[in-house]
């Protein structure tokens, strides 16, 4: 039997098989596609099989987001090599972002790269995500920053990309785009769906007047509440999990062959 694995919030959990991961992985592209976070057959989203190789599974360079299915995804190593035969290749930027996370981060099953309109934007930004609404405080203090290097193609990038991440949920990729981490697939996405509306509202915000940022004392306090670190009369610990539900029943209604 598979030895147990701890989620963000302390609860154990059976660890996955490789079929429940590539479903897992497959949803997670429909709906990127779906929420129009998508950048043609560019960007990526990997997730680690559990194992000492090292292995993960990346979507199939050349297909958009929505043709993706759980038996087309890639599966390769850190050097980026298939390990299984497939008549697919890989972007070489995803394995050299993501194989780098994967090999350091043990708790980043989940990797996953966006190029959108409001996350480019912000990432463009000297100051970079600012505590400018709920949302956004989630990621208040935990976010790294990547200076640009150029395209991800040269393999010495890799030390500096996991220095910048730390032990972040996610990162802000300067002058290119947004990344987020994740025990699962599921944690991976739903922080990137909220990083996404952070850096979107923030961009409105900007558009529209003087703004007003609350304290750094409440920011810290409300990141400490998404993380289920505070100390308040109520808790929600299982909000992520319903939301996931939640969107998996929109996917088998909208797209149910993502799991093919």
């Amino acid at each position: 039997m598979s030895a147990p694995t701890v989620t963000s919030q302390g609860r154990t959990s059976p660890a996955k098989t490789e079929a429940e991961l590539r479903r897992e992985l497959a949803a997670v592209y429909r709906l990127l596609a779906h929420f129009k976070m998508t950048d043609l057959i560019f960007t990526h989203v990997s997730v680690r099989i559990p194992g000492p190789e090292h292995h993960f599974l990346i979507n199939p360079y050349g297909l958009l987001f929505e043709e993706i299915t759980a038996s087309n995804l890639v599966k390769i190593g850190l050097d980026g090599e298939l390990v299984e035969p497939s008549e697919y290749q890989v972007n070489p930027a995803g394995f050299v972002i993501h194989g780098a996370i994967h090999e350091a981060r043990p708790d980043a099953q989940c990797v996953l790269h966006t190029h959108t309109k409001a996350g480019c934007a912000v990432a463009a930004q000297e100051h970079g995500l600012l505590p400018l609404n709920q949302i956004s405080m989630e990621f208040y203090n935990r976010v790294g920053y990547h200076d640009y290097e150029g395209i991800a193609l040269n393999t010495a990038e890799r030390v500096r990309l996991v220095e910048d991440l730390r032990d972040h949920p996610a990162m802000i990729l300067r002058n290119h785009g947004l990344l987020t981490v994740g025990e699962s697939a599921a944690e991976a996405f739903l922080r990137m769906f909220y990083l996404e509306k952070a850096c979107d509202i923030q961009i409105a915000a900007q558009a529209s007047g003087e703004l007003r940022v609350p304290s750094p004392e409440i920011a810290e306090h409300t990141a400490r509440q998404f993380a289920g670190e505070a100390t308040d009369d109520y808790t929600d610990d299982q909000a992520y999990e319903m939301a996931w539900a939640a969107l998996l029943r929109m996917l088998d209604r909208t797209a149910p062959d993502y799991k093919d």
